[in-house]
């Protein structure tokens, strides 16, 4: 049995828009200063974390995942692991994108699941925006505006600031504006497909592909504004608040200012430290956890208590 936190080691991947922030604001060895995304904690074959402690270090999480079940509790044995949590830094404007669900991936792209994913801002620029979301009625009314380039009277902008959370259900429309640090919580999956990319060229002075007949078949028309039923809980030294409680998984910001013991419970969490250092105190184990550390608390792990000064976003199925 597992008594102790299965830290992560994040998996970085470079993109046409990426910066350097993740090292700036979490001390990340990125591989340029265009690393796009750290999948922090993935069992994904396009980036699959690997293991850095205990009896399980250098495995990655799709075989742990696959050899050790009961870390993660009642689960179904043939699926995939459900989750990836990935840190992004849009130095630069994200495509205009939409993902599919469960249905359209599984019989059209034959991918075991869809993607609907939330993101939490960490940090960005004065002003910052993206677009959630488009104003057309119609898909005529849509395809209408989009072969004119009216981008301007159809993707629906928005501003934000360090801290707002914001859900994208699979089929929104969506882009992360320019300047702005998430941490995003989704469905394990890697579908995008790309409706406008602002005419960008990649080194090799090609534009990156666009997916409009995709796009247009799985995207949200009229779109459906999703509110969040934020709940927020004092427990002592532990402010809790649910960003999300959805079909695919519940995301919660903790904020940590003491000693709390945490509840037995027969589920694993996904947990990203994004501000403090603390530790994480079991009946056999005692683990410093800082700024940047992501890890998986198993089901295993018995009781267990965390102490110090922390923020942290925790994700379940």
């Amino acid at each position: 049995m597992y008594k102790e936190p299965v830290f992560l080691k994040p998996i970085f991947q470079e993109r046409i828009w990426g910066g350097g922030k993740l090292q700036e604001l979490f001390n990340y060895d990125i591989p340029s200063q265009t690393t796009g995304e750290a999948w922090v904690i993935s069992a994904h074959e396009n980036g699959p974390s690997i293991v850095m402690n205990g009896e399980l270090q250098g495995m990655s999480l799709s075989e742990v995942w696959w050899n050790y079940p009961q870390l993660f509790g009642s689960r179904v044995t043939d699926s995939e692991f459900p989750l990836l949590v990935k840190i992004l830094d849009a130095n630069d404007q994200l495509s205009v994108q939409v993902h599919p669900n469960d249905q359209y991936a599984k019989e059209l792209v034959d991918k075991p699941s869809g993607k609907t994913e939330c993101w939490y801002i960490l940090d960005c620029e004065e002003d910052a925006e993206i677009i959630i979301g488009h104003q057309a009625q119609s898909r005529e009314e849509f395809q209408r505006l989009m072969i004119k380039g009216e981008w301007g009277k159809l993707f629906q902008s928005l501003k934000v600031k360090k801290g707002d959370f914001v859900y994208v259900p699979s089929g929104t429309l969506h882009s992360i504006g320019k300047g702005i640090v998430i941490l995003e919580t989704q469905q394990s999956s890697d579908i995008t497909f790309r409706l406008y990319d602002y005419d960008r060229i990649d080194q090799q002075g090609k534009k990156r592909e666009l997916h409009l007949e995709q796009a247009l078949a799985v995207m949200t028309c009229p779109h459906r504004q999703v509110i969040q039923d934020n709940l927020k809980e004092q427990l002592t030294d532990l402010e809790s608040t649910r960003l999300i409680e959805g079909e695919f998984f519940t995301v919660y910001h903790w904020k940590l200012g003491g000693k709390v013991e945490v509840p037995l419970t027969t589920r694993f969490l996904l947990v990203s430290v994004i501000n403090g250092t603390g530790q994480i105190v079991t009946e056999e184990s005692v683990s410093t956890v800082k700024k940047g550390d992501n890890f998986i608390v198993p089901a295993t792990i018995g009781n267990y208590f965390i102490d110090g000064n922390l923020e942290m976003i925790v994700s379940h199925t």
